[in-house]
């Protein structure tokens, strides 16, 4: 049996590259190196594995090459946050860092948040990507992302969460739609009305229904959603109305729709989620700091949020 040891570096390197950009020319060129390259590194990593780990007649990787391109990305990945801790360890935090975070949050908050990095933390690159908390929260426990900006509730005894704000949940109704006319409206009166909701299970789906259960209503689907901000340009177009955070409502957009407030609904809280083991590295713990700040700092700005850390537990 192969050991860990026998596996080069530079072979799983080259396998994600693969994965990556779709050929050996191009996993070439991305890797600043030549194919001949890039084919002896695959054809030794197949040999001491004992499988095809790349379909050279159809392209792409085998079933087993994609299981091994998974690990091997967490495998890379806490060699960066190794070598980030020890360099930051003997002088400025230097290193990059792996960051998700949900779309109604990154369009305002990452502008500031990359902003105030760069100025506080020059040596510090963060790697941003954006999703769903139901798509976010995994990659953050297979450490392919050291951390993710989600929404609660998620529940995984591994993972450390730090809320960051506190934000509004409102509907919201295009010209037109009957609930359009009404400012405020009671939960109460949302019972069997059609609307755009999240799927069953993912986090703020959960919110509504614990709401409704609170309330003693039931909130029917219209149509199923996982992705919030595609939840409100579908309320934007008239295709029905929806439950989504004041975020999903930019204060510079401007058009034939309405915040309608429901009173009743609790706020959804927006936290850092980050694994418990291994502990973050120097990197993502300065990332956490610059947020907090921008947080603290601007969050209050926005319409519908409440950085204020009694808003946050009365919500949690």
């Amino acid at each position: 049996m192969i050991s860990f040891w026998e596996m080069d570096v530079r072979q799983l390197s080259t396998l994600v590259a693969i994965a990556d950009h779709g050929t050996f020319s191009a996993a070439a060129r991305a890797l600043y190196t030549v194919q001949s390259n890039v084919s002896s590194h695959i054809a030794r990593l197949e040999k001491e594995l004992g499988v095809t780990l790349v379909d050279r007649a159809q392209g792409g990787l085998t079933e087993d090459g994609a299981r091994v391109v998974e690990r091997a990305r967490r495998i890379l990945n806490e060699l960066d946050d190794i070598a980030a801790d020890v360099s930051s360890r003997h002088s400025k935090v230097t290193g990059q860092t792996r960051i998700g975070v949900i779309g109604t949050t990154a369009r305002w908050l990452m502008p500031r948040f990359l902003g105030d990095l760069s100025e506080r933390y020059p040596n510090v690159r963060a790697i941003v990507q954006e999703g769903a908390t139901s798509s976010l929260v995994p990659n953050v426990l297979t450490g392919q992302l050291n951390a993710a900006i989600v929404h609660l509730p998620v529940d995984d005894p591994e993972l450390v969460i730090e809320p960051l704000f506190a934000e509004d949940l409102l509907l919201l109704a295009a010209d037109g739609h009957p609930l359009a006319d009404r400012e405020v409206i009671p939960l109460a009166d949302l019972d069997e009305v059609p609307l755009l909701l999240p799927p069953p299970g993912a986090a703020l789906r959960r919110v509504l229904d614990r709401a409704a259960t609170n309330a003693g209503i039931t909130l029917r689907a219209q149509a199923e959603v996982d992705g919030v901000r595609l939840l409100a340009s579908l309320a934007f177009a008239g295709f029905g109305a929806a439950i989504v955070p004041a975020t999903a409502v930019p204060d510079w957009l401007e058009g034939s729709f309405h915040r309608i407030s429901v009173p009743e609904l609790p706020r959804r809280v927006v936290a850092f989620a980050r694994r418990r083991r291994p502990a973050a590295s120097a990197p993502t713990m300065a990332v956490l700091e610059i947020l907090r700040s921008v947080t603290s700092t601007h969050g209050a700005e926005q319409h519908g949020i409440h950085p204020d850390a009694a808003a946050i537990r009365s919500n949690r």
